[in-house]
């Protein structure tokens, strides 16, 4: 009996508390795990990680507020969770970007956020065209432009946006510096060279007509409001100061001082041309590039390597002068230094005008030549060209400079225009700007080479 007793209060207690275990852990018996709630961040749309063509977890744009409210509590782990909850993790339903997931079986897809979920795009206005996705502007610039009027298509290419498809391009050219306030005003020349205006060569870089026909000559050259004939009425004096870049020049800065619209030449045989080049232009003066041609006798005297000779076959000139042309760039034109013999040879100075033309150049004589047929070639080919009245060079006293620059008044009170091509010295330029400075007084405007070429040529 007393063996009975304690068996059946084994089974009584059993069954008490078997039952108070069930009562308040419910499935365990069952052998059922208990679901585990885990938070997960939602995949970006399109992410490798889900599966397509899966279920996604449903959304609760329209579940009731009390389902809300439960969800949020189970995602908090709350006892309301364990109270609610189901005992198997089946689909259910969570805010976007949330899962429930059982870490004992495969992982479920992460929930992508449904279209309906999705930041609805900004709507237009009334009579508003619809606005485009960032990387569908780009392409619908370039179509609104290839669908705009011609009119259209141009103000669209002045305002940035891209040419139509097919156009070509204009090739941008340096800006051209601004008129200054009178032609002695200050004028710091755009920087050179244009990459449109270059060609590559064995030699180095040589000048050409750009693309869009845009020209050495007109592009670097010192802008001026007598460039075309008649301009203002009065009578316009150019100076060109040469002998620069040569192994017998002055040293230093032997240009300062000098006004802004006497040009200047450099040789090809100097140091560091390209920075004398950049240090003229910035101080306003346009160059020209000073090549060397066979005098009458040479080689007595001889004006320097590559020397273009009667002797030679027009191919092998070309050669040189291409080779001295690749000295440096940013120079509107071409001026002779000697050339007695090559400037009165016609077949041997015809190619050399020739290339200039092409290339967009001009040619100024200094006009120490009186066989020279520079004249007559360049009138057949159409050539922008012109020749020195006045030749100064540097005589025993101030008074031969001065004499000159009086007859170079005269010549162009006389005909309009009057070009001077001086030897460059100290004391000369000194007595250049000094000159200068009363021109105006005179009734007399002092400009560019250049201006003088191209109003003769269009004249």
């Amino acid at each position: 009996m007393k063996a009975l007793a304690v068996t059946a209060g084994i089974v009584f207690w059993t069954l008490v508390l078997g039952t108070a275990w069930v009562a308040f852990f419910p499935g365990s018996e069952a052998g059922e795990p208990v679901a585990i709630l885990q938070i997960e961040p939602a995949t970006a749309p399109g992410a490798g990680g889900a599966a397509e063509g899966s279920a996604a977890t449903p959304d609760v744009a329209g579940a009731p507020p009390s389902e809300a409210s439960e969800r949020e509590s189970a995602a908090e782990g709350t006892p309301q969770a364990a109270e609610t909850q189901p005992a198997a993790p089946t689909a259910q339903a969570f805010p976007p970007g949330f899962a429930a997931t059982d870490p004992s079986a495969p992982q479920p897809p992460v929930a992508e956020p449904s279209p309906s979920q999705m930041a609805p795009a900004p709507q237009p206005a009334p009579g508003e065209a619809p606005s485009e996705a960032p990387e569908q502007q780009g392409a619908s610039t370039s179509q609104q432009t290839a669908a705009a009027e011609p009119g259209e298509k141009q103000a669209a290419i002045e305002n940035g946006a891209a040419p139509p498809a097919g156009a070509a391009a204009k090739p941008a050219t340096a800006a051209s510096a601004a008129l200054p306030a009178s032609e002695m005003g200050p004028v710091t020349l755009p920087p050179v060279p244009v990459a449109e205006l270059v060609e590559e060569s064995q030699y180095g870089p040589l000048p050409k007509v750009a693309s869009d026909g845009s020209r050495p000559v007109e592009v670097y050259a010192r802008p001026s409001a007598y460039a075309t004939p008649g301009a203002g009425g009065r009578p316009r004096v150019a100076v060109l100061v040469v002998g620069l870049g040569l192994p017998d020049s002055p040293a230093g800065d032997v240009l300062k001082g000098l006004p802004g619209p006497i040009s200047v030449a450099y040789g090809a045989y100097g140091r560091s041309l390209q920075d004398a080049v950049t240090r003229a232009r910035a101080n306003g003066h346009e160059v020209l590039l000073q090549i060397p041609l066979e005098p009458d006798d040479y080689p007595k005297v001889d004006p320097g390597p590559h020397t273009l000779l009667t002797t030679l076959p027009p191919a092998e000139n070309m050669k040189r002068l291409q080779w001295l042309m690749s000295r440096y760039a940013g120079y509107v034109g071409i001026t002779n230094q000697m050339g007695a013999k090559f400037e009165s040879t016609q077949d041997s100075l015809t190619p050399v005008l020739e290339e200039l033309k092409n290339r967009g150049l001009l040619y100024v004589d200094d006009g120490s030549v009186q066989a020279s047929t520079a004249g007559q070639i360049a009138s057949v080919i159409g050539l922008d060209y012109s020749a020195a009245s006045v030749q100064i060079d540097v005589g025993p006293s101030t008074g031969d400079v001065a004499r000159q620059l009086a007859k170079l008044e005269a010549t162009a009170k006389e005909k309009g225009t009057a070009i001077a091509v001086v030897k460059v010295k100290p004391a000369t330029i000194k007595q250049l700007a000094e000159w200068a400075s009363k021109l105006e007084g005179k009734g007399i405007v002092l400009v560019p080479v250049s201006a003088v070429v191209r109003s003769q040529r269009q004249g």
